[in-house]
């Protein structure tokens, strides 16, 4: 019995029932399949547009972090990496949003949420053990009393 012979066999209420129930299934696979991977392929189509312009920007940023060369304290030690295992030892480490060259021996460092006198005795040590000093700095409230959001300029001796 073919399909359209079966469908022929059945009373109309049957039909208009087998017709719902298909147009239901159809828009719950709409919805429940097509739906959430298209969202899916459109955010990494954006993921891969961002780090594509991520690359362009490194690539063009290359050459003058390059001419800058390594920002190194008078110990020998990079002072990113000073700066980074000091500010972890004191409680930093979560409060670090980045870091970056920013000139002959210099190193921008910002600070997200930071106790502000966890970063004033971190900033004490940094000057007393490794002789870094602090060419620039910008401190603001980040929200609950004794809580800073800090730009600084570290300069190696």
């Amino acid at each position: 019995m073919t399909m359209s012979a079966s469908l022929r066999s059945l009373s109309p209420r049957d039909r208009r029932t087998l017709l719902v129930g298909a147009v239901i299934a159809a828009i719950l696979l709409v919805f429940a399949v097509v739906l959430p991977l298209d969202d899916r392929v459109s955010h990494l189509h954006d993921q891969v547009a961002q780090k594509q312009t991520d690359l362009v920007w490194m690539r063009n940023a290359a050459p003058e972090i390059a001419a800058a060369g390594p920002v190194r304290s008078s110990g020998g030690e990079s002072l990113i990496v000073i700066v980074d295992q000091s500010a972890h030892e004191a409680g930093l480490g979560g409060s670090l949003a980045g870091s970056q060259p920013s000139g002959t021996g210099s190193l921008s460092v910002q600070l997200e949420k930071a106790p502000f006198d966890t970063l004033v005795a971190w900033l004490a040590r940094l000057s007393q053990q490794n002789g870094v000093q602090i060419e620039s700095a910008t401190i603001d409230s980040a929200g609950p009393p004794g809580t800073v959001n800090a730009s600084l300029v570290l300069k190696s001796p």
